[in-house]
This record gives structure tokens, C-alpha cells and sequence, in this order.
């Protein structure tokens, strides 16, 4: 029996067309004596992952429709990058089939200096994942320097309420249930509330006022203010008594 070629020929628009690949492929196919059963034709871009051919030619190999893959070259099978390449590559190695490359004469799965360029594609693939990396990292530095707000939308959380109800004696579980807000998150709001003014050079006041005014102690920093000249935001004071459980 014969061994089975299959044919994966790409394009990246319309006003381009599959049929000089094909027409090469089957050429070779023929040459080195293989039979083509499935074509997979593809017009799309090569960088996107969700191509319909691709994932076509892919589950044809897991079938074993064909026991040969022949591709143009590389840059037809992906422009994804390193890493996606290696991912196709090893899931068609995984399957039992062969990939050859009509270009890259080098590119034969089934060489055996496969395991030396596979070696070298990972690393390559690191290198290119490492550089993406600090290239996110530094954009991320400029955009918070320039006061940008890198992750979730911070949530709106109404310290004021949390005071009052730890002041009622309510425990973390209940605040957060009545709240609708995750326990950390209330914590986390209370303490940098308490924290900020030994940062501005406030000094925390009794702990009689801070309960006390528990009841009124207003939410924002700006409020704190404007209500309490020279007191505490937020009820600070009652860092001990209203963080703890």
C-alpha cells in the first residue's frame, strides 16, 4: 500500500490563490512516490490561529487520513511565531505523521538532525518569550509612570460602611456577604485607609475618638478632611480594634 500525502497550501488573501503550491506539492508527491488523498486549502493570514484548514489538517492527522504532511514552507504552515510552530509540528510528529517542507529541504520529521533543530527552535522560542516578557515590563513601568492603572478596575468600596458595621461588632463574613465584596478586598481597603496618614505625617489619634466618630467617619480621603480638621481619615485609629478578626 502506498503512503498517503496530505496537502496544506496557504494564501493570505482572496486576490491570491492556492493553485501554484498545489500544483508543486503534487509534483513532488509524485517524484518521491507518495499519494495525495486530502488538500487542505487555506486563505487566510498566516499569524492567526483560528484558521479552519489548519485545525482541519490537524485532526486528519490524529485520524491518520494521511501519513505524510507536504507544506510550501514553513511561513505557510504559521507566522504565529516560534513557539506556535513547534506546538504544530509536534502534534503532527505526535500523530505519526511526517512533515516535509518543499523550501526547507532541512525540514523532514523524520531526519535524524530532527531532535538537534528541535533543541534549537526551543531555544529559540525562549529567547523570543523572554524578550516579549521585558518588552511587556517595560511598557507597563512607562504607562504606570505616566499614571496609568495597569489591571483590574479597582473597586469601589465604601470604607465609611465598613467602619460602622465592625464598630456594631459585625464580623468579615457578614460585612462581605452584606457588602457583596470579597473579605481581602475590604481588609486591604480598611488598612491602606489606616495607613495613609502616618505617610503624611498625621498622627493616629486615641482610640476613644476613632470609636467615637466610627459612626460619621467619612469614606474618601478628601471628606476626611474637609470634616475632621487634623483627625484621622477613614476612622483611623481603629487599626487594632476593627482590622482584626
Amino acid at each position: 500500500m502506498s503512503r498517503r500525502a496530505g496537502l496544506y497550501v496557504r494564501v493570505s488573501t482572496r486576490e491570491q490563490n492556492t493553485e501554484n503550491q498545489e500544483i508543486e506539492l503534487r509534483r513532488w508527491a509524485e517524484r518521491v512516490e507518495l499519494e495525495v488523498m486530502p488538500v487542505y486549502r487555506e486563505t487566510a493570514s498566516g499569524s492567526r490561529s483560528d484558521r479552519a484548514a489548519l485545525a482541519a489538517a490537524l485532526e486528519g492527522a490524529r485520524l491518520r487520513h494521511y501519513d505524510v504532511l507536504l507544506i510550501w514552507s514553513l511561513d505557510r504552515l504559521t507566522r504565529e511565531g516560534i513557539g506556535p510552530m513547534l506546538r504544530y509540528l509536534d502534534q503532527l510528529r505526535a500523530a505519526g505523521v511526517r512533515v516535509m517542507s518543499y523550501r526547507e529541504s532541512w525540514l523532514d520529521t523524520s531526519s535524524p538532525v530532527w531532535e538537534l533543530l528541535l533543541a534549537v527552535f526551543a531555544w529559540v522560542a525562549q529567547q523570543e518569550r523572554q524578550r516579549i516578557g521585558e518588552r511587556v515590563r517595560a511598557g507597563q513601568a512607562r504607562a504606570r509612570a505616566q499614571g496609568v492603572h495597569i489591571g483590574r478596575k479597582p473597586r469601589d468600596v465604601d470604607t465609611a460602611e465598613i467602619l460602622r458595621r465592625r464598630a456594631a461588632g459585625q464580623g468579615w463574613r457578614r460585612i462581605a456577604r452584606a457588602m457583596k465584596a470579597p473579605m481581602s478586598t475590604l481588609r486591604r481597603r480598611l488598612q491602606q485607609c489606616q495607613k495613609s496618614p502616618n505617610e503624611l505625617g498625621q498622627r493616629p489619634p486615641p482610640l476613644e475618638w476613632a470609636s467615637a466618630e466610627a459612626e460619621r467617619a467619612p469614606a474618601s480621603w478628601s471628606d476626611c478632611y474637609a470634616s475632621f480638621r487634623g483627625g484621622p481619615p477613614c476612622g483611623v485609629g481603629l487599626v487594632p480594634a476593627l482590622v482584626a478578626e
